[in-house]
């Protein structure tokens, strides 16, 4: 499966770690990166080939004690609760399928109708498998969509088989009014802006549903919390709108093809929102659903955002292009070696057999390379990362993405700023021009330095969530399988540029705030300690080599479904507002 390595790989003199890197490694001293040896053979057989780097791995011992993960468990009387062992920690998650629809009208006891707010990444999709889900069940409870008046969104809602004549679609409060479980899927900005008169026109007793933690974390910023006479739960897919609806499709065929899902219950008022969180998990398709809380959500999601689900990835790719392209190489086999090789090849290894397989598919002095990629950049992406989560749960990002929202409009005399795109630069014009000639099922080259650096910053991504209490499950979701399983295939298909200009606009904030971060660092710091031949971190590729997550990552793969994302070169995710060329 693993293609080739391209035979150009840019010339690398070497050198010693500057004061900035010994000072980053000090900063990290106090994180506990001493692992169990699920791959002692490997490590033995690495130590045996070079000598050992720097003992920094030997030195970063448990002087602090890991976070304690939240026990998360839960009850439901509907569904089977099922216990998962990752890495020695017991998690309890509920698998779905298409023979537990027939299960639906009881987890959704009491609920008539379903009101799915908004019509932006997460809407189509939910409102269509909610309402495929619950007539393959028989029911008659009701799915409507609710916009608001003059949205450009009703054409494509009618064309999806929502229509006013039916009782399927509506205006925003007509519609969270009339309904006992209120899905609410519009931006975040518009939450933040909406939610008082949003919560006032529901029904006491009714049950809230978010897709994200988001308006939890910016009711907490203000010392407020959500109406104490409504339920409040969350089911959110690992991936964007269009994958949830595209493997909901595609699985048609067998039992349990889609995304994954997390759940919450934050507010429980009547003891039902666990068994509706769950079905509503299920009639979307998710092969599992894991528990967490809306705070662990929110933190773990607009970082995953921020980081290797959109922001470090568009940071990386074009410090390495810049790199390659700098030392020689061509614009397209630079444009394939970077973004072709992650969104591709390196996505299909790790999906499929995991992060050590990338790692072994090399040898030689390709592996060597690999070593010197990812020894150089897992610090400075860890400094990022870490940065990055601090901000978001701070409330920091959060409180960000409501102001800039505000500025999409004219406000107090100056003019509005709605988010530019960033598609027309060389890169990914070059990117165009790649994807125009690439055969069908072209995966991209598998490059050496370009994977060290991508697992690089995956492995520091779970460093951080794991040192801050996250459950191994929420850990390979949001930073292993929403990756490489949803967003990426839509990469390969239309280019980073394309899903930066025009995914959701937390998302899309986040990747233009942080992306450049990424790259400036690994350009300052990796690229410049490679270039001067800095020692490989012996210790740090034997933690790699030996972490206990690449068992857990396994386990959740024996879960997957045996479906993978089917994305055409002409996949369309854009937003009705952002197609009709407005922001």
């Amino acid at each position: 499966m693993v293609a080739g390595t391209l035979p150009f790989s840019p010339s690398i003199p070497k050198f010693s770690p500057s004061p900035s890197s010994e000072t980053l490694k000090g900063a990290f001293k106090h994180l506990n990166l001493a692992f169990s040896s699920s791959t002692a053979k490997s490590s033995r057989a690495l130590k045996t080939t070079r000598g050992r780097g720097s003992a920094l791995g030997a030195r970063m011992a448990s002087e602090t004690a890991l976070k304690t993960p939240f026990l998360l468990d839960f009850e439901t009387s509907v569904f089977k609760k099922e216990a998962i062992s990752l890495a020695d920690r017991d998690e309890f998650i509920v698998r779905g399928g298409r023979d537990l629809f027939k299960l639906l009208p009881d987890a959704f006891n009491g609920i008539n109708q379903i009101g799915v707010i908004g019509w932006g990444s997460q809407g189509p999709a939910q409102a269509q498998n909610l309402r495929d889900s619950l007539a393959e069940a028989k029911s008659d409870i009701v799915v409507k969509v609710g916009l608001r008046k003059g949205s450009r969104s009703f054409a494509e809602a009618r064309a999806a088989g929502f229509t006013e004549e039916n009782g399927t679609l509506g205006d925003i409060y007509e519609t969270i009014s009339g309904s006992d479980l209120v899905l609410l899927l519009i931006s975040d900005a518009a939450q933040a802006d909406n939610y008082e008169k949003i919560f006032s026109c529901m029904k006491p007793n009714s049950i809230l549903g978010l897709s994200h933690g988001f308006l939890l974390g910016h009711l907490q910023s203000m010392g407020l919390d959500f109406p104490k006479n409504i339920s409040v739960i969350a089911v959110c897919p690992k991936g964007m709108g269009p994958s949830v609806r595209r493997l909901y499709v595609q699985g048609k065929e067998i039992n349990g093809a889609g995304i994954n899902s997390s759940f919450a219950v934050h507010q429980d008022v009547d003891g039902r929102a666990s068994n509706v969180a769950l079905g509503w998990s299920v009639a979307l398709g998710s092969p599992f659903t894991f528990a967490t809380t809306l705070e662990q959500e929110y933190k773990s999601d607009i970082f995953g955002e921020r980081g290797i689900l959109l922001g470090a990835v568009h940071g990386i790719v074009e410090s390495l292009f810049r790199r390659f392209t700098e030392n020689g190489m061509s614009e397209d086999l630079a444009y394939k070696n970077t973004v072709e090789c992650i969104t591709g090849i390196i996505s299909k290894i790790i999906s499929t057999q995991g992060m050590l397989a990338v790692y072994n598919s090399f040898s030689g002095e390709d592996k060597k390379e690999f070593e010197k990629a990812y020894s150089a950049s897992y610090y400075p992406c860890m400094e990022i990362l870490y940065e990055c989560y601090e901000d978001v749960a701070a409330g920091s990002e959060i409180r960000s993405v409501v102001l800039a929202g505000r500025r999409f409009s004219e406000k107090e005399g100056l003019p509005a700023f709605p988010m530019g795109k960033i598609d027309q630069t060389r890169m990914w014009k070059v990117g165009e021009r790649v994807r125009s000639t690439r055969p069908a099922g072209d995966l991209g080259p598998l490059h050496p330095f370009t994977a060290g650096v991508y697992v690089a910053l995956m492995m520091a991504q779970i460093e951080i969530l794991r040192k801050k209490g996250h459950s191994y499950s929420e850990i390979i979701n949001e930073s292993v399988i929403e990756s490489v399983d949803s967003l990426n295939p839509f990469m390969h298909a239309r280019g980073v540029s394309f899903m930066v200009d025009n995914c959701s606009t937390t998302a899309r904030l986040g990747s233009r705030k942080w992306a450049p971060r990424f790259d400036y660092i690994l350009t300052q710091q990796a690229m410049v300690a490679v270039d001067n031949d800095a020692p490989i971190n012996g210790d740090l590729i034997s933690n790699f080599l030996s972490d206990p997550v690449h068992g857990a990552i396994e386990v959740c793969a024996q879960l997957r479904p045996t479906v993978d994302i089917s994305v055409p070169p002409d996949a369309d995710f854009v937003r009705p507002e952002l197609r009709q060329g407005s922001n």
